[in-house]
């Protein structure tokens, strides 16, 4: 009788039908924390209830009624991901006008947004403007002659809001992608806490994307690839949010037991959508930061319209891509690409507003637009395309293709050589960063005191250890999505594919490895799963959860070690050269 009772309490402990023997493999597993998935009715599988939250729990334990409690737990959800997001932003704003230069491509962005601010569109600069700038500001060299540029104008805007409230000044140009970049950090809490059930996974992603190094250095650059980061990670969220509302509603419309109904599943409509309208907004200023949201914006608007049809499977349908087809798929795309498109035109409205920028009269006098006008691969063909007639739609806009036609063959023929230039494939494990700023100095110079000289870089860097490790995390996604069908697996790796794999399609241009700030939140957060992984299920063995938690920790203080060995070049605080070769671990850190 005995055995009966444990086998029982087992098979309740790990999810299991009682009374039923369960197969050889799945009990020579247990010893190893495996917990077979609940059976659970449709409305529960739609809509997972996030655990209780402990403090809940504590501030009852402590006198008060459930309903303060539940309020202060409640509060208690926010407080980890705020303070997670404060530390960041100590990191982050700590000396943030330091080094007081004008480091890599900010020579471009941060001129570009200051003339945005104060023409409306991109000015031109003299030859040594940067050493002006730097002596007095406020005698900036701008000449209004329109410059042509390379990228959309929102990421600029963003720089240019730090620099009208603090001026032309290493500080103000960083300032707002310091913002965006603790902003980001906070997301990365939330959208964990949503995506796992677990404030304290969730917390854990944060906290990682906190002690990143590429994050660091990117988020104290006035560079556009940050913002186009803040701007992708807050759509993912914002359709994550769009996924709990639909399965919400699909769920308050299941019969009152709960069970499956195709009725629900196949016919219902789930009318307005206002966080995909959202996350359309947001993926429009990532294409309006740099052009290469375009493939985000396909990648998320797949990923939205397979949740659905995985909600409506859940919820009974019969035919759940038919289904989604009629009634998902339409409303996706006109939440998305439409609205994408308008937010990408109105982040052109200081160009449209004048007439002097850059290609801004071209359609002027023009009947319509010429082949060479077409963006696309096949105009170096030299097919014999007819002019096409083009009157009827407004110069500004016939302008405007034409500036963009333009912009278009000037990055697929950016193929001259750089020295920090790399391949995608070594952007996981960080082989080839990017020195932003570098200066050194003898024994005597400038308060150097060490023998061997001083140095200080700003070096565009991933942590190594947090790196490497979500390189084992990916695969542990691929296979929790391939074998396993775990959604939140499949859209973490949807994150990083769309940040990641197109730069293979221009393997011949110059491109370099901080282009992966775009998908470093999802190697956190898939880094976070792993780990939650290592903890253990629930209803695991105390001993089980014990070693899982050791080796959790190991991990994360190891990859936190490893962030504060490296802050000194993240910074360009100023160390021994010899300190500094210690840390360049491969000779392509040099």
């Amino acid at each position: 009788m005995a055995r009966v009772t444990s086998d029982t309490a087992t098979q309740a402990r790990h999810g299991e039908p009682v009374g039923e023997r369960p197969p050889q493999w799945r009990v020579r597993l247990r010893r190893y924390g495996y917990a077979a998935p609940a059976r659970s009715g449709a409305r529960e599988r739609l809509v997972p209830p996030h655990p209780e939250p402990g403090g809940g729990r504590l501030w009852g334990s402590l006198g008060l009624d459930g309903a303060d409690a539940r309020r202060l737990g409640r509060w208690a959800e926010w407080a980890g991901p705020v303070l997670v997001a404060l530390f960041a932003g100590i990191l982050r704003f700590w000396n943030l006008g330091s080094p007081h230069a004008v480091i890599f491509d900010e020579t471009y962005y941060a001129k570009d947004a200051w003339s945005l601010y104060r023409l409306g569109y991109e000015g031109t600069w003299p030859d040594k403007a940067n050493e002006a700038i730097l002596e007095n500001p406020a005698a900036a060299p701008l000449s209004e002659a329109a410059s042509y540029v390379v990228h959309p104008p929102a990421g600029k805007w963003v720089i240019a809001l730090g620099e009208a409230m603090f001026g032309l000044t290493p500080f103000g140009w960083r300032f707002m992608v310091a913002v965006l970049g603790t902003l980001s950090v906070l997301m990365v809490c939330r959208i964990g806490r949503r995506l796992f059930r677990s404030t304290a996974l969730g917390c854990l992603a944060g906290l990682l994307l906190a002690v990143d190094g590429l994050h660091l250095v990117m988020s104290r650059t006035a560079l556009l690839d940050l913002v186009l980061m803040f701007f992708v990670l807050a759509a993912f969220g914002c359709l994550l949010v769009d996924r709990d509302r639909a399965r919400a509603r699909l769920a308050a419309a299941l019969p009152p037991d709960g069970r499956p109904d195709p009725g629900v599943g196949d016919r219902l409509t789930l009318g307005l959508r206002p966080w995909r309208l959202a996350a359309g907004v947001c993926l429009g200023l990532a294409c309006a930061t740099k052009w290469s949201g375009l493939y985000v914006l396909a990648a998320f608007g797949i990923l939205t319209v397979l949740w659905d049809a995985a909600s409506r499977r859940t919820a009974g349908a019969r035919y759940p891509y038919p289904s989604m087809l009629r009634r998902d798929a339409g409303p996706a795309f006109a939440s998305l690409v439409p609205v994408a498109a308008v937010t990408y035109l109105v982040s052109w409205t200081g160009w449209f507003a004048g007439r002097e920028g850059y290609f801004r009269t071209w359609a002027e006098g023009r009947r319509g637009l010429s082949p060479e006008s077409l963006p696309v691969p096949f105009t170096g063909l030299k097919l014999p395309l007819p002019q096409i007639d083009m009157t009827w739609v407004p110069a500004p806009l016939r302008s405007l293709w034409h500036y963009e036609a333009e912009v278009y063959r000037f990055h697929v023929g950016l193929t001259s050589e750089h020295t920090y230039q790399s391949h995608p494939w070594s952007w996981p494990v960080a082989a080839r960063p990017v020195s932003y700023f570098y200066e050194s100095s003898e024994r005597g110079e400038g308060g150097c005191t060490a023998d061997s000289g001083c140095a200080r870089e700003v070096l565009a860097l991933g942590t190594p250890l947090l790196w490497w490790a979500a390189c084992f995390a990916l695969l542990y996604c691929l296979y929790r999505w391939g074998l396993r069908r775990d959604w939140r697996a499949g859209a973490v790796l949807c994150g990083v594919a769309a940040g990641w794999l197109p730069w293979f399609l221009y393997e011949e241009r110059t491109i370099f490895y901080f282009y992966a700030v775009v998908f470093v939140p999802f190697l956190c957060l898939a880094l976070a799963l792993a780990i939650g992984a290592l903890l253990g299920p629930p209803g695991s063995s105390e001993r089980r959860r014990a070693v899982g938690a050791v080796g959790a920790g190991v991990l994360v203080l190891l990859i936190v070690w490893n962030f504060v060995y490296f802050h000194p070049i993240y910074t360009g605080l100023e160390i021994p050269k010899d300190a500094w070769q210690n840390r360049m671990w491969l000779d392509t850190w040099i």
